[in-house]
């Protein structure tokens, strides 16, 4: 009998959610994947690789309240997406009680910043990239001073936020956000992982054997 065959539900898990539990040694771990575009209250086109919050939400809360499982790895490699999508899955990461460990493959860009740094530990590859820019929408934006004060109420949010789950000292970011001189079409900065370590913003380089170690660590520890 083939592994597939043994776990039909591991292979279902995969496909259907992007997620997957293991149970080794070190703990009973569930990996998710945050990946493409974060989804939010509208669909997106079917040829966007995309993140849906609806599924995301409901598999932290049933990993927060499963006896079995003792850890949380969450990978990362996102374009950005919905500010309010994006925001509520970082609370919710956040606000849970087992460790949790986030790893940022590629990039972390734009709303994946809060993601990144809502786990307890926070790693990237040297090889990844996380964008920081100002709050932005597309679509029809009625210009009037209200529409301008939301902006700056969100952007505040995410600041907040940020700063409050990592390190880096909130000048320095909204110094990062605000940049005119790097992205020629855009305000803001990129900054690769060695970057995001020094500022501050990440807790470490590394990948997904350090991201396991770590959980392996803090589920020995609270055994």
């Amino acid at each position: 009998m083939t592994e597939e065959q043994s776990n039909p539900y591991q292979k279902d898990q995969i496909e259907d959610m992007a997620s997957v539990t293991t149970d080794g040694p070190g703990g009973q771990i569930h990996c998710i994947t945050i990946v493409g575009q974060i989804e939010g209250h509208q669909v997106l086109a079917e040829n966007l690789k995309t993140t849906k919050y609806e599924h995301v939400m409901p598999q932290l809360a049933a990993i927060e309240e499963s006896p079995e499982i003792e850890g949380l790895l969450i990978l990362l490699n996102t374009v950005g997406g919905d500010i309010e999508a994006g925001l509520g899955i970082a609370e919710l990461i956040a606000s849970m009680r087992k460790p949790t460990v986030s790893l940022v493959l590629g990039g972390g860009h734009s709303i994946g910043v809060p993601l990144a740094v809502a786990a307890k530990r926070s790693i990237i590859a040297p090889s990844a990239t996380m964008t920081i820019h100002p709050v932005r929408l597309t679509g029809v934006v009625i210009g009037a001073p209200q529409t301008y004060n939301y902006f700056g109420r969100i952007q505040d949010r995410i600041v907040r936020f940020v700063t409050r789950n990592s390190r880096i000292q909130e000048q320095k970011f909204l110094d990062l956000m605000l940049n005119t001189g790097e992205l020629a079409a855009d305000v803001g900065s990129v900054i690769d992982g060695e970057e995001a370590v020094a500022l501050g913003l990440i807790d470490r380089l590394g990948g997904l054997s350090d991201a396991l170690a770590y959980l392996h660590e803090e589920i020995e520890g609270r055994r």
